[in-house]
Formats: structure tokens, C-alpha cells, sequence
């Protein structure tokens, strides 16, 4: 009978330069990330007291008493509403419209696939709040150089203000969406196309039946981009607040931490974020989740 030696697992080596490589990069996390997260949990555990009408501010413990506020604050939680409106439409469009021109750029019928790549990624330089100045202008019956469209639809009012912010969101971030998405379909593996084509399958055939399935995982990850993205809206309705009065102080969640924290209300903006941060941590994780299982199916 042979005994088989059982082979225990080789030390590490070169820990020094595994150190090289890791402590940048912890002490970068831990300085930008981790201390400003622990540092906004404590300051939403805070509360301000004064001694008297007219005594200082004093910050004391409070424990919970600002996320007691938080969820008794409608104009958050409508905040909060409006943007999961404003995800539940645009995010699918734009996703649809990157993976049609993703599919557009891969097909070989197409020429000048550079040119277009380009064309297509370069409303994403433009940085957000210049996109929405220009917006901004175009959809302003008195400045837009389109005035028989803006003054026949009023692109700044209450009811229509959220989709213009949308189209201007749309705009930006189509291209990045769709280079992520390209970049997937660039991955797939040639022999597969041949095959397909053997069996006689057209472009249309092969993009459907091919390409969208093998690319369901860029989808998943723009998608979940896009959720976050959505919840931290913030440059575009900002800098609509110059062209339209319907957008408020409290139109995203963003806005309204912003504006509760220039009163200054410190730790209840502070527990505005912390909620915002958990809200968005288990919306695009259960988003994960059910696209998994689908996938998996």
C-alpha cells in the first residue's frame, strides 16, 4: 500500500514587493473612501443643542435621532421616488440605444466604424455640467436657435423638466455605455461567427441570437453603473435650476443633501447620505442578484 504524501501549499514569496504594489493603494482607500464614510456615520450620529435662545452650538450625541428625521422627511423620500422614475426610463433607453450602436460598430456591413466610434464616444469629453449649460440653452424658448420647437413644447416646464434632464444624461453617457458594450462583442471569438454563418444564419440572426446573449454581462455591468449613477443625479438638475423653476432644492436626493447641508445641517445631511449610500448598495445588489439568476436560468 503507497502512502501519497500530501504537498503543503509553498510560502509566498516576494512579500516585500506584494507590499510595494498593495500599500499605495490601502492607504489611498482608506484616505478618500473608508475615513469619509467613518466620518459621515459619526457626524449623522450627532445633534446640535443649545444652551438657551441665544447660548453657542454644542454638538452632542444623539444616536439616532437624525435618521429618525430622515425617514420623516418627504421631500427626500419624493426626491428619492422621482429619480427611481427617472432610472425605471431613461436607464433602459440608453442601454438600448448603446447596445444597438455597439451591434452597429461590429457589424462588417458597416464602413468607417473608427469614425463613428469616435463620433459616437465624444458627447462622454464633454463634461456633465457644460452638456447641461447647452441643453439648457436649446430647450430656452428666448435663446434656443430652435424657437418654433421650444415654443410650441415647453421642454423646462414641471411635467417635462425630468426628461429634458434624461435626453441630456442620455446624451453623455450613450457613448460610454457603448464602448463598454463593443468592447464585449470585440471579445467573442471568431470561429463562432463562421460556424453560424456555415448554417446559413444572417447578420440579423447572429446579432440576435449570438451577440445580445454573449454580451448580457457588459449589459449587467452598465446597467449597474447606470443605477448608481442615477441615485447620485446631481450636475444636470443643478445647472437646470438657472433655466427652470421647477426644479427645486429637493428634485434628487443629491440636491437635497446639498441644500440641507448649506443651512447648515451637517448631520442631517450626513444621515441623508448614509441612507442614500445603503438605498443605492441594495437597489443595484439586488439588481445583481435577480440578472444573475436569470442568466443562470
Amino acid at each position: 500500500m503507497t502512502v501519497t504524501a500530501v504537498r503543503r501549499p509553498r510560502a509566498v514569496r516576494h512579500r516585500g514587493a506584494l507590499a510595494v504594489f498593495l500599500i499605495p493603494f490601502g492607504a489611498l482607500f482608506a484616505l478618500f473612501y473608508v475615513i469619509p464614510i467613518g466620518y459621515a456615520v459619526y457626524q449623522s450620529l450627532l445633534v446640535v443643542e443649545r444652551d438657551g435662545t441665544f447660548g453657542p452650538a454644542v454638538q452632542v450625541f444623539g444616536g439616532l435621532t437624525q435618521y429618525i428625521a430622515v425617514f420623516e422627511n418627504e421631500a427626500f423620500w419624493a426626491s428619492i421616488g422621482r429619480v427611481l422614475l427617472f432610472g425605471v426610463v431613461q436607464v433602459p433607453i440608453m442601454l438600448g440605444l448603446a447596445l444597438i450602436l455597439a451591434l452597429l460598430l461590429d457589424s462588417p456591413l458597416v464602413r468607417g466604424s473608427k469614425f463613428f466610434r469616435l463620433a459616437f464616444f465624444a458627447p462622454y469629453a464633454v463634461p456633465s455640467v457644460i452638456a447641461a449649460i447647452m441643453w439648457g440653452f436649446l430647450y430656452s424658448p428666448n435663446l434656443s436657435p430652435f424657437t418654433g420647437v421650444t415654443q410650441a413644447v415647453d421642454f423646462l416646464s414641471a411635467e417635462s423638466v425630468l426628461w429634458s434632464i434624461a435626453n441630456v444624461v442620455t446624451w453623455v453617457y450613450v457613448g460610454y455605455n457603448m464602448l463598454i458594450i463593443y468592447s464585449a462583442l470585440l471579445a467573442i471569438p471568431s470561429e463562432i461567427y463562421e460556424a453560424a454563418r456555415l448554417d446559413g444564419a444572417s447578420q440579423l440572426r447572429i446579432a440576435w441570437s449570438i451577440k445580445i446573449p454573449l454580451v448580457v454581462p457588459a449589459l449587467v455591468l452598465t446597467g449597474i453603473f447606470s443605477i448608481i449613477g442615477t441615485l447620485q443625479l446631481l450636475a444636470e438638475p443643478q445647472v437646470f435650476q438657472s433655466f427652470s423653476s421647477a426644479v427645486t432644492s429637493t428634485f434628487t436626493p443629491n440636491l437635497t443633501i446639498y441644500s440641507t447641508a448649506s443651512i447648515p445641517n451637517i448631520s442631517l445631511a450626513a444621515a441623508m447620505s448614509v441612507v442614500l449610500a445603503l438605498a443605492t448598495f441594495v437597489l443595484s445588489f439586488t439588481v445583481l442578484k435577480l440578472t444573475q439568476r436569470r442568466t443562470a436560468a
